[in-house]
């Protein structure tokens, strides 16, 4: 209790002292002052891109033509969206990973309905880099089908792990490179083969389960069709 008393006794004094501190002590403004153009190239190569805080914020700022248009279309979505009250987990429980290639509609293509199902996508429809999403699907949310859908004309199948690396050096330095240098893109020579390999990934693995149905696709991007591999 003593040191209770004792406590707030300081902390009433320190607060009475700041207050008047404060009252006594005109404001002080410390200008920004931004680093010369010489300043920063001392530090860094003439070729190197240097984002500077104000750079950033005037970037973030300033609305883009893309970001104009998703306000717009979200607006008119909203004003007829229907959808709320769905449930977390997906009703038919079951998830569909698939490329993020620019011409595939998983739920036009693929017969998705909003809410009934979960749609997982990255480079390649690639099984590993889906899996902590599988994961959570499977065992959080109670999914027990996986459908995993690679494409025909897919980036992946253009390029090698060294080649996507010289890329990124080239267009960000060496220090990206070097980011990069043990990162395993996943491309892959044979797209049936891919399908397969990613099926076999995921009936093998021990955090999805062994119960769960899963089939592996080919989309092709001119018919619009799909064909089963697994």
């Amino acid at each position: 209790m003593l040191f209770a008393t004792k406590l707030r006794s300081v902390l009433y004094d320190g607060e009475r002292d700041c207050h008047s501190a404060r009252q006594k002590s005109p404001s002080i403004q410390i200008p920004f002052k931004e680093e010369s153009p010489k300043r920063l190239y001392s530090t860094h190569p003439p070729n190197t891109v240097i984002r500077t805080h104000q750079q950033n914020t005037r970037a973030i700022s300033m609305a883009t033509s893309i970001q104009e248009k998703l306000k717009s279309k979200n607006e008119a979505y909203a004003t007829s969206f229907d959808g709320a009250g769905l449930a977390l987990p997906p009703a038919k429980k079951y998830v569909v990973v698939t490329c993020m290639d620019a011409r595939i509609d998983p739920a036009q293509a693929f017969g998705i309905t909003l809410g009934d199902a979960h749609v997982i996508r990255n480079a390649g429809g690639n099984a590993k880099d889906a899996l902590r999403s599988v994961i959570i699907s499977n065992q959080l949310l109670g999914t027990t089908e996986i459908i995993l859908v690679k494409h025909t004309g897919c980036g992946m199948l253009t390029f090698k792990n060294e080649d996507a690396r010289g890329i990124v050096e080239k267009n960000l330095g060496a220090e990206a490179g070097k980011e990069v240098s043990i990162l395993d893109f996943q491309p892959f020579p044979d797209l049936k083969e891919a399908v397969k390999s990613d099926v076999e990934f995921l009936r093998a693995s021990k955090v999805v389960s062994d119960k769960a149905n899963i089939s592996g696709w080919v989309y092709d991007v001119e018919t619009g069709k799909v064909d089963q591999v697994v």
